[in-house]
């Protein structure tokens, strides 16, 4: 067993809505990932998957998206980006994994689960507050979100000692002080793009940054 992680796959298989118009880096994407994927990733393997999963803007839209992950090798952990607009309550995106018989994928929302002795949590994250743009708005999905990281960790201490966290946003000094509150090993997160993304954002060794353009849509192993 492992763990790997990537990020941000953009999959446009519900919407005409490909990323390729973004540059070259993103020709043919959908299939590279498809390829590396299934070059690395075995059925007995995990892979964290931080949000900006699919285009599409209801959840019945982004079913070819889930269809083509499902046919993926491994178990597949997903949380939320900001371009999810199809996500919605735990509820509905369970009955949504039943009624289309899906059943490698699976949702994190403010829980916690196990994947080779490591407690995986999640959240989104948000933009830092250190952004110019950042206002009153900003600043109560960004309390928002550090509440669901810090029930998502509870319930991991629960699971294992050894923490694997997955966001959206990079990790900013406040949720850092959460990730070094319970001792969390790797976090790894997207959301920022370009051969260059990794210098956007200053991190420690424990933050890894899994954008699938940034990783050539090869899947980072982790553990």
């Amino acid at each position: 067993m492992a763990v790997f992680a990537i990020s941000d796959l953009h999959l446009p298989l519900g919407i005409d809505k490909p990323m390729d118009v973004f540059g070259g880096g993103w020709e043919n994407y959908v299939e590279r990932i498809s390829e590396n994927w299934k070059s690395a990733v075995k059925e007995s393997d995990t892979v964290l998957i931080g949000g900006d999963v699919s285009w599409a803007t209801y959840l019945e839209e982004a079913l070819p998206d889930f269809h083509f992950i499902e046919a993926l090798p491994g178990r597949k952990l997903i949380s939320k980006g900001n371009h999810d607009y199809w996500w919605t309550t735990a509820a509905k995106l369970s009955a949504f994994l039943e009624a289309n018989a899906l059943k490698t994928i699976s949702f994190m929302h403010n829980n916690s689960t196990l994947a080779d002795g490591y407690a995986i949590c999640a959240c989104r994250g948000w933009k830092s507050p250190f952004e110019s743009d950042f206002n009153g708005e900003d600043r109560k999905i960004y309390e928002r979100e550090m509440v669901r990281l810090e029930l998502s960790l509870k319930e991991g201490k629960k699971l294992s000692e050894k923490r694997i966290v997955m966001m959206h946003y990079p990790p900013d000094v406040g949720f850092a002080e959460l990730l070094d509150e319970y001792n969390v090993e790797f976090c790894v997160y997207g959301h920022l793009h370009g051969k260059n993304a990794w210098n956007k954002f200053a991190q420690s060794e424990r933050d890894l940054l899994v954008s699938a353009d940034y990783l050539e849509f090869m899947p980072r192993r982790i553990v």
